[in-house]
């Protein structure tokens, strides 16, 4: 029976989720501070006493002391193998943790009791009895029982060398103290080992823990037996189709066939395809039908067709993303330059993806982490080449699926099979030709689908690009599910009006509103002319284009939102280099400057209002307005003319010109009334209107106008020809207009500073409550134009009309 005995005074070494048996030998980390503090205090302590420095090594679980520890001596303080600094300690006997104590150094030090852990010899058994002891001849059974078990398992595992050394431990408590290295022991277990004072009592727990796990692994093997007779069975069965196969074959040959049969063949196809479980068993039954029909039947030739597409699908096949989210930012930004806003959402796409697959949540709810992005904007600002760029930084597959002009609702969910002909679906056949279940998949031209009585494709793109629903979409000519929601859906439109609501609701809208002219020349500069220049056949040393050449391509040769026009100047510049070069009028490399441009691709044909003479100006007369417009290319500069009729012709009221829709008529309705009755307070003539017909005209007469923002550019032309002051050549202006002078906001914003600064205006008068929208346009911009917020048509007024000069009054244009 074990007892306790001398009392001890050592520092603690706490032992986070790990147990020290007597007898056991353990590398600790002097890197730990607890290590450390405890060694270091045993160490000074060690200098007044004789012998090896002692330390108490006690679990801590969950930051609590076990009660029971192991009096631990330092063997050796060295390196250890990664070379890490490191302490041998040997565990020499248990003793009981007491109350806390003083001591050197920086670690906890506690009292302790050494527990005599002894056992009477056995052949005493007079001795043993009279002890209260256990019957010496269960002992030594119990210890037979351990090395039994132990050398089976030991065995098991191949450790050879270990079976002979527990072989050699003769006394109980080392015995049960040795399990202490068993792997598969529990934390819980091995406290349970520690605190377990009498040697037998503790063998026997240590026979049963390890009892326990060889009937564990007992049956781990038998489920492994099954598992590999079921295997066999498996492979008995594959063999005898392939005898079966064989036999068909030999019978064919008798009858004189020729060819193999193509049953045998799809179904060895479908046993081997890597499909999942339902995709196969719809497989096999259509094997199953082949194998029953004829040759004659035209029912084979489409099982046939249907078998081959299931086969060439890529069910299981993924590319890996490349989740270096800088490179990927960095290889965007030198393939695409603007465009924040998109190049920000695929980072964040890719940083959730990352952290998504570092957790192990690769799939939730039984759909991966897809995403539906809608890039709205105009022509030719890099939407379609946007998507190749995307799949690029992300390591995927690209495909491109054209839908403009799609009226089938069958060219997105494929035809029923029972038609002549059928094939599955656009979305189907991307997949297939990507060859993997993630690629990037660009829908271009979303905006331009019908629909007839063939059915509507965009209804059928509900299901496709709703991440809640496309884990399981279904394919008319397969009728089987099709995982989407690890697709990155990329749709393009270039007029958000023309989406169906409830498609638009289901995509994430990214809005591309064009680019500022700095991001056209540095696109010009990277992009464009690089590949112009190869098309034209000339080294990029031949001909060179300087920044000022670039800005005024950009700025007074084309007017758009995209860079396709301006691609096409440049193409155009180098093909009348290289004919002069081929003609022997200009000799090679040749530096384009602003000034060679006008005799390389003529006049410039959009000069801005800003450069022209004052004289010449639109605004020159009382009566003209500018205003800010968007139209399907992007932002524009719209003018407002207005004028008063002669009292003479009698014709009163408001005429406009101009193909304006309805909300613009009742704009300019508005305007008017809002002057005759607000007149005398803005100091107006206002009179005039009674007996004289006011004319409000849009030129551009051919181009449809519709909308609420030019209410503001209205009232500002009446008042200018009212009042007779100029309309100030560099302002600009944009807002709704209510019968109170209320200034309301309106879309665009983005668009139309882009336009504004484009045109050399300097001034922009906005509504108040669309200052949130300033945040969206470029920096560079803002910084040139002086952007005035309002609310009410007065403070437009005031900012817009320039004062009347000496007093005198300009003659107010008069219609005929």
């Amino acid at each position: 029976m074990a007892s306790t005995s001398a009392s001890l005074t050592l520092p603690v070494l706490p032992l986070d989720d790990e147990v020290v048996l007597p007898g056991m030998v353990v590398p600790l980390d002097l890197n730990d501070a607890d290590v450390r503090a405890a060694v270091e205090a045993a160490q000074a302590a060690a200098r007044s006493t004789p012998g090896k420095p002692q330390v108490l090594l006690v679990p801590r679980i969950d930051g609590k002391y076990a009660s029971t520890g192991v009096l631990g001596t330092v063997e050796q303080v060295g390196r250890l193998a990664d070379g890490d600094p490191g302490a041998l300690i040997r565990g020499r006997g248990r003793v009981k943790v007491g109350a806390g104590t003083t001591g050197p150094g920086a670690a906890l030090w506690v009292e302790g009791t050494r527990v005599d852990e002894t056992v009477p010899d056995p052949s005493a058994s007079s001795q043993l009895r009279s002890g209260g002891d256990p019957d010496p001849g269960r002992v030594a059974d119990l210890v037979k029982e351990y090395k039994a078990l132990a050398t089976s398992w030991l065995r098991k595992r191949g450790a050879w060398q270990v079976v002979d050394r527990v072989q050699q431990i003769d006394g109980v408590s080392a015995l049960a103290d040795n399990s202490g290295y068993s792997p598969f022991l529990s934390l819980e277990q091995k406290v349970e080992l520690l605190e377990t004072a009498d040697p037998v009592a503790r063998l026997k727990l240590a026979t049963e823990q390890l009892r326990e796990h060889l009937a564990e692994q007992d049956v781990a093997e038998s489920i492994a037996k099954d598992v590999q007779e079921g295997v066999d069975k498996q492979q008995r069965e594959f063999l005898l189709r392939r005898q079966l196969e064989a036999v068909r074959k030999e019978l064919r040959d008798l009858k004189g066939e020729d060819g193999e049969e193509e049953s045998d063949d799809y179904r060895a196809r479908v046993e081997a395809a890597d499909l999942p479980e339902n995709v196969r068993e719809a497989a096999l039954k259509e094997v199953e039908k082949l194998e029953r029909s004829s040759d004659q039947s035209p029912e084979g030739s489409w099982i046939r067709t249907w078998l081959d597409t299931v086969l060439e699908l890529p069910w299981n096949e993924r590319t890996e993303d490349q989740y270096d989210i800088q490179g990927a930012q960095a290889l965007l930004d030198t393939e695409h330059a603007g465009l924040a806003d998109v190049k920000e959402r695929i980072t964040e796409y890719l940083a959730v993806r990352k952290r998504r697959s570092d957790r192990g949540l690769g799939v939730v709810g039984g759909r991966r982490g897809g995403a539906v992005l809608a890039l709205v904007g105009p022509p030719g600002v890099g939407k379609t080449s946007l998507g190749e760029s995307v799949a690029h930084a992300m390591g995927r597959k690209f495909v491109r699926v054209a839908l403009g002009g799609v009226r089938d609702e069958a060219e997105i969910r494929g035809h029923r099979r029972t038609y002549v002909g059928a094939l599955p679906g656009r979305i189907v056949r991307a997949i297939k030709e990507a060859g993997s279940m993630n690629p990037v998949v660009l829908l271009d031209e979303i905006d331009k689908v019908g629909s007839d009585f063939r059915g509507d494709p965009a209804a059928a793109l509900l299901e496709v690009l709703d991440p809640a629903q496309n884990h399981t979409f279904r394919d008319h000519y397969l009728e089987v599910e099709l995982d989407l929601s690890d697709v990155v859906f990329l749709a393009t439109a270039n007029v958000l009006e023309a989406i169906p609501e409830a498609l638009l609701d289901r995509m994430e809208l990214v809005r591309l509103d064009g680019y500022t002219e700095d991001e056209k020349v540095v696109i010009a500069r990277d992009h464009l002319l690089p590949r112009q220049l190869e098309r034209a056949g000339l080294e990029k040393d031949e001909v060179v284009l300087d920044e000022s050449a670039l800005r005024k391509l950009a700025g007074e040769y084309t007017r758009e939102a995209g860079v396709r026009n301006l691609e096409r100047g440049i193409a155009r510049l180098l093909r009348k280099v290289a004919a002069q070069h081929e003609l022997g009028e200009r000799e090679l490399p040749f530096t384009v400057t602003e000034a060679d441009l006008r005799g390389l691709v003529g006049r410039p044909h959009h000069v801005p209002e800003s450069a022209q003479d004052p004289a010449e100006r639109r605004t020159a007369v009382p009566g003209v307005a500018t205003g800010l417009a968007v139209t399907g290319a992007g932002g524009d500069v719209l003018f407002v003319e207005a004028s008063l009729a002669d009292p003479e012709t009698g014709a009163a009221g408001l005429t406009l010109t101009g193909q304006l829709g309805d909300v613009m008529k009742e704009s300019a309705q508005i305007a008017l009334s809002f002057l005759r009755s607000h007149g005398a307070e803005l100091e107006l003539p206002v009179g005039d209107l009674k007996d004289r017909g006011a004319h409000i005209h849009f030129p551009a007469g051919a181009v449809p106008k519709d909308g609420p923002s030019a209410g503001v550019t209205m009232t500002t032309a009446l008042a200018s020809l009212l009042s007779g002051r100029l309309v100030r050549t560099d302002v600009a202006m944009t807002g709704e207009v209510s019968l109170t002078g209320r200034v309301l906001p309106i879309g665009g914003v983005k668009q139309k500073l882009l336009a504004a600064h484009q045109a050399g205006v300097t001034t922009v008068i906005i509504p108040k409550r669309n200052e949130a929208d300033l945040d969206d346009v470029p920096a560079e911009v803002l910084e040139k134009l002086d952007v005035h917020a309002v609310t009410d048509v007065r403070q437009v007024l005031e900012l817009a009309l320039a004062p009347a000069t000496n007093g005198a009054v300009p003659e107010v244009p008069v219609a005929a």
